[in-house]
């Protein structure tokens, strides 16, 4: 096979570099199914494997690229065939094993799923890892108690990024009717007006509380994008038998928190992986994305080519970027 095109970071020293490359096949990790990418999207995750000691990436030089669909080349494995269309999404891909930022990707087969019917390849892109997190963040607190018909109050922060926006309209999509959103910039306030937010949280309103043991009792479930300072201070905010989902780290890594809110509200914290999740679980989550999360017609989503990619991480880097990003690899 000839030559083809895809993202490689490389690490010189302390600089860590990365730009469209002419790659071969001998250039992919090991694995027993050959994909030819129709489609990756931009996570959050992505623009940290290209920033220095972020620990995301494993060894250099690497593709990038946590996502991908496309249709099998060629496969090892008799559950996967020639012309079969795909998807990858979390696991090792674009840290240790080479990734979706490529025209083509060698997968180990265990990672794959096997397109829902009814799910296109550009549909689950739109989704991808960002829509895969929001969707185990609903069904974390739906099994916590959260259920339309109890009209409950829930916040979403980070609402104007990959997994907020997509949270925000499959809440929608569900028929919740009491949705927040938390933003940081007052530009962000129409944009999440437009997905569905009922109510608009700016952070300084959150922080009024900080500090507080216990503050007013002012949500019942939370999806929390964000972590850091703004988790510290809504852990207190939770409502008695409240539940908070938490699967970002943008604002920080380290929270505090007194055991109060748990011990005299009842709250829950459950934690959301969408890289490690089983195998067997996560075609039930997809086949959903194919029905009654079907939201991919209404979402914000930007397509760029491989060539704009570096521009679109850049405004991730920076702040600005919104709504949802997809490669498609015929551009």
């Amino acid at each position: 096979m000839e030559k083809f095109q895809a993202i490689v970071v490389r690490q010189q020293d302390e600089i860590v570099s990365y730009d469209v490359e002419q790659v071969s096949l001998e250039d992919l990790s090991a694995g027993e199914v050959l994909i030819k990418v129709a489609y990756s999207s931009i996570n959050y995750k992505d623009s940290l494997a290209v920033t220095p000691k972020a620990g995301v990436i494993n060894t250099y030089p690497m593709i990038p690229g946590i996502d991908l669909s496309g249709v099998v080349v060629s496969s090892e494995d008799e559950d996967f065939v020639e012309g079969q269309e795909v998807l990858v999404t979390g696991f090792d891909m674009g840290m240790g094993h080479t990734g979706g930022f490529a025209e083509y990707a060698r997968i180990q087969s265990n990672w794959i799923i096997p397109l829902p019917e009814g799910l296109s390849m550009r549909n689950a892109m739109i989704y991808g890892t960002a829509g895969f997190t929001a969707a185990l963040s609903i069904q974390s607190l739906e099994k916590m108690g959260m259920n339309h018909e109890n009209n409950p109050k829930i916040l979403v922060t980070g609402a104007s990024g990959g997994v907020g926006s997509i949270a925000l309209q499959l809440l929608q999509k569900a028929g919740y009717q009491n949705i927040a959103t938390l933003i940081r910039k007052d530009y962000q306030k129409e944009f999440v007006e437009k997905l569905g937010a009922h109510h608009i949280v700016q952070t300084d309103e959150i922080h009024a509380a900080s500090g507080k043991l216990l503050a007013k009792q002012q949500y019942d479930y939370v999806i929390d994008t964000v972590g850091g300072e703004v988790t510290t201070d809504l852990l207190p905010q939770l409502a008695y038998g409240g539940s908070m989902t938490l699967c970002g780290n943008a604002g920080g890594i380290n929270i505090q928190a007194t055991v109060l809110p748990f011990i005299l509200r009842g709250i829950n914290l459950l934690g959301i992986d969408s890289v490690q999740y089983p195998h067997e679980a996560r075609f039930q989550i997809w086949n959903r994305f194919a029905l009654e999360w079907d939201i991919a017609e209404q979402a914000h989503v930007t397509e760029i080519s491989l060539q704009e990619v570096k521009s679109t991480i850049e405004e991730i880097q920076q702040g600005r970027h919104v709504g949802r990003t997809i490669i498609n690899m015929n551009v």
